[in-house]
């Protein structure tokens, strides 16, 4: 590298349009809709690049438009390209709003491409003695290649950079740099619709360019070019010079922009987190919070005081230091409904610390400890405090008076964030640096290495209890700005503590069944493939997306699905909607073997769950879905399917353990829609909840305007349809797919309903207007999710954001209510004095194991308290089954 610095130019669209085919767009998408694949592939590619290049200067082209000075010389240039897929629109945006962020100037020109504006950069950068990184996946880049230029380019998606010197260019094409135009224009450019010579190709090329030192003099002298391929040389003349002409890069345009404008400059972190959690990029943002340089933060240290208690103290400290409020830092491992805690760092609010490790604690000071962690009128503030409960409840202590835990109160803020990260909270809320420290983990492990040294070892946790407490503080303040403190002290605080007795207590599964289903799903699966196999008349990875498109799209002839990189796609849904045109035998078999690999992996997956005690212990998590619903992991016992009848039978695995009689189901009926009529005041919803008759059945008697009794099944099923999608901002579109209907027929269903709920209208648009007035949705409890893209000049993620309106408010409201009956119900099964006891939540369901003689109490309870969480304008139904298995309690 020479003094004056590394410049590196990336052509933005070229790169962004790989990562957008190099990475299934299915897979990459916001929980507002937003596609991300492509923003997702450039800013990976990013990171990559800034990390092992190190440039010092930096910039990013992009084209302005299609149309340019070389579309005006010849309107078919390029006029072989298709138009970009939708699912790509708006991803441009989103990576320029990327660079914002890290402060990367980007530029386009009016009238010119990506290219010109790198080559003129290029250019002026290799004579000011730059070294010059290109990164593009366009090859005409090839001829700005020197000893001072190289180019990166793309052998594989974005993540697999080929380095283009002078050499390897050569090597590649035949021909040296300067010369790979003169080349391009002889064998055509495909990709930009420039045809080339009829039967030469690059050999013939390179071979005809060094025989006469150039283009410009085999041209000159094409007469002289022998053969057949001469002929069609010469006959071809005006192609080969208007190619050269088009791709010959402009060097010297004047933009806005100098090298010294270049510059790599400190990245907005504020800015970087506010975007990294709208496009929930976790693992990017903890990659490129790795990645220097970043703006300066600290401003001011943290003020930690603390030793190692010596044994016999701790009972004097608590008594002198930890009174009110008092941030403790478990150190240890859990998970799984259990843990273990190896050490405390405490932070008081006098200033004082203390580490406790809990192998010296002699009798007194274990029961000092106990006495101070059960004391409801000690506060404590922790980050995470779930898991230090389950690994307290494994030691003989109760941790109680939480009266602050940051990571839920990060997420009541900010619940679109990805993660909630000590360090990196602190970092946000209070401009200090934690980044040289390990991050405190989540409230599902925390795992600290500690060093030989006595001071070392104690230094991180102590560090940690300090960062918590001040940073409770400002959350606090924070909270109280936004109303959510009563969200946090009534919901969030005591629901955590019910969730930790349910992970604790976990379900009895019974691992024979599990066995015997994993069986006959592998039975399940051989049998799809072989009758996939007999239509076909010959085997094929049913796996393998390559092979099925050809056995598809050209053995089959089917149409053809969505377009990507490598042909046409073979997910899941282009498959069904291609099952549903055609209903070809071969798609049931292939999509009937699909389903049932998954049934044998969510059973291989519980199988391996089922702990020493017979019992699995899921962790819920409540800081992951923005609406505010909970979230099951490790194993996901909310994802167990329910809509097929073999689905359904893994349910029959999940057996009463002993000492209990039965299992007890018990969910709301329709809440979503309850909710929407309590919300909208709408007669005609609340008329047909409290008739008392069939809901869907009263709604389509409405629409359609006929008698209840002579609504048929087609009516109901539509309207049904509807009920449900109101609550998920259900478009035209998305009816039209669920009742396989016309867009039409879609968008008139739609109107006729909406003429006969009015309220309903009128509050969904209401609804939209206030989040775009305010930035944010609330629900009954005043859950806010915030929607900075409801004023974006992206229709695209407009749009996205307005469809999040709609549904926040009622899926939040509906998540409030179940956590509510959660924490009811627990509260009465202790008042009440039953052995029995709640174990599953499953979004809208609640699961009991019944003890003997107490299924009547249990279900009264279970009805008063659940029908009882909320007052709504119609009542909140429950229905309650039970039976020796999960799957017989289902009713």
């Amino acid at each position: 590298m020479t003094e004056t610095g590394k410049l590196l130019l990336i052509d933005g669209h070229s790169v962004a349009y790989r990562a957008f085919f190099a990475l299934p767009v299915e897979n990459f998408a916001t929980t507002t809709g937003q596609h991300t694949n492509a923003v997702f592939g450039f800013t990976s590619m990013l990171i990559n690049v800034l990390r092992d290049e190190q440039p010092t200067h930096i910039i990013v082209a992009f084209d302005k438009a299609r149309e340019s000075f070389r579309t005006e010389s010849y309107p078919e240039y390029k006029a072989n390209r298709t138009s970009s897929p939708e699912e790509f629109k708006g991803q441009v945006a989103l990576v320029k709003d990327v660079l914002d962020a890290l402060k990367i100037p980007h530029l386009d020109l009016a009238g010119y491409e990506a290219d010109d504006i790198i080559a003129t950069l290029s250019t002026q950068a290799a004579a000011d003695g730059y070294d010059v990184y290109i990164v593009t996946g366009d090859r005409d880049a090839m001829q700005l290649v020197n000893d001072h230029v190289t180019v990166l380019y793309p052998r594989k998606g974005v993540s697999d950079l080929a380095r283009m010197t002078p050499a390897t260019v050569e090597e590649k094409y035949l021909v040296p740099p300067a010369r790979y135009p003169e080349l391009a224009a002889l064998v055509g450019e495909t990709s930009d619709n420039l045809p080339g010579v009829p039967g030469v190709g690059p050999k013939t090329a390179a071979k005809w360019l060094a025989q006469f030192d150039g283009l410009d003099n085999l041209v000159a002298r094409a007469e002289q070019v022998p053969g057949k391929a001469g002929e069609s040389f010469r006959a071809h003349l005006d192609d080969v010079v208007r190619n050269r002409r088009l791709n010959a890069l402009v060097c010297d345009l004047d933009l806005a922009v100098d090298l010294a404008e270049t510059k790599r400059r400190d990245w907005d972190r504020e800015r970087v987190h506010h975007l990294f959690d709208a496009l929930e990029f976790r693992v990017l943002r903890e990659r490129l919070l790795d990645l220097a340089p970043a703006e300066p933060v600290a401003t001011e240290s943290f003020a930690v005081d603390g030793a190692r208690l010596a044994p016999g103290a701790l009972a004097d400290w608590l008594a002198e230091h930890a009174t009110d409020r008092t941030a403790l830092h478990a150190v240890g491992r859990w998970g799984g409904g259990t843990g273990d805690i190896t050490g405390f760092a405490l932070a008081a609010a006098d200033g004082a610390g203390a580490y406790v490790d809990t192998a010296d604690l002699t009798p007194e000071d274990d029961q000092a400890l106990a006495a101070w962690l059960a004391d409801p009128g000690r506060g404590k503030l922790i980050h995470g405090a779930k898991g230090p409960t389950l690994a307290c409840w494994a030691r003989g202590w109760d941790l109680a008076g939480v009266a602050q835990d940051t990571l839920l109160a990060a997420y009541l803020l900010r619940p679109d964030q990805r993660t909630y990260d000590l360090g990196d909270l602190v970092t946000r809320y209070l401009k200090r640096d934690l980044s040289t420290q390990p991050a405190a983990a989540d409230d599902a492990q925390l795992a600290l290495d500690f060093g030989d040294d006595d001071g070392a070892s104690i230094e991180v946790p102590l560090l940690h209890a300090r960062a918590v407490f001040d940073l409770a503080d400002e959350l606090d303040r924070q909270m109280a700005e936004r109303n959510a403190s009563r969200l946090m002290t009534d919901v969030e605080l005591p629901l955590q503590r019910t969730l930790a007795r349910m992970e604790a207590g976990g379900v009895a599964v019974d691992r024979e069944r599990l066995q015997a289903l994993r069986d006959e799903f592998d039975r399940a699966v051989a049998a799809a493939q072989q009758a996939a196999f007999d239509v076909l008349g010959h085997e094929v990875n049913l796996g393998s997306p390559k092979q099925l498109q050809t056995v598809l799209f050209d053995e089959l002839g089917m149409p053809k699905t969505r377009k990507t990189k490598s042909g046409y796609t073979t997910d899941a849904e282009a498959l069904e909607s291609l099952f549903a045109k055609t209903e070809h035998p071969f798609l049931g078999h292939l999509l009937a073997h699909r389903d049932q690999i998954r049934l044998r992996q969510t059973v291989d997956g519980l199988l391996s769950s089922i702990a020493d005690d017979a019992r699995i212990h899921t962790t819920y998590v409540q800081t992951i879905a923005a609406t505010g619903r909970l979230s099951s992991t490790d194993p996901n016992l909310q994802n167990i399917p329910i809509r097929t009848s073999m689905g359904r039978q893994i349910r029959s695995a999940f057996v009463p353990g002993p000492g209990f009689e039965s299992l007890m189901s018990a969910d709301y009926s329709q809440i979503e829609m309850r909710l929407m009529a309590h919300a909208s005041a709408d007669e005609g919803l609340i008329e047909a909840f409290t008739s008392g008759r069939d809901f869907h059945n009263e709604m389509a008697s409405l629409v359609f305007r006929v008698e209840p009794e002579d609504v048929t099944g087609e009516m109901r099923a539509k309207i049904k349809a509807m009920n449900y999608g109101l609550a998920y901002g259900l478009s035209a579109f998305g009816l039209s797919n669920q009742l396989k209907i016309s867009v039409a027929e879609a968008k008139t269903l739609m109107e006729d309903y909406f003429s006969r709920v009015g309220g309903v209208r009128a509050y969904l648009a209401d609804v939209v207007e206030q989040a775009r007035r305010s930035g944010y949705t609330e629900t009954m409890l005043g859950r806010r999710r915030y929607l900075p893209d409801l004023t974006s000049s992206n229709r695209q993620r407009r749009e996205m954001a307005e469809r999040a309106a709609l549904n926040s408010p009622i899926q939040g409201s509906a998540a409030d209510v179940i956590k509510v009956a959660m924490i009811n119900v627990a509260r009465a099964l202790d008042e009440a004095g039953l052995a029995s006891r709640m174990l599953l939540q499953v979004h809208d369901e609640l699961v009991f194991e019944v003890a003997p003689g107490e299924r009547d109490a249990l279900t009264d309870l279970v009805h008063r308290e659940m029908a009882g969480a909320f007052d709504l304008a119609v009542p909140l139904a429950v229905s309650v089954g039970v039976g020796d298995s999960w799957q017989s309690a289902a009713h």
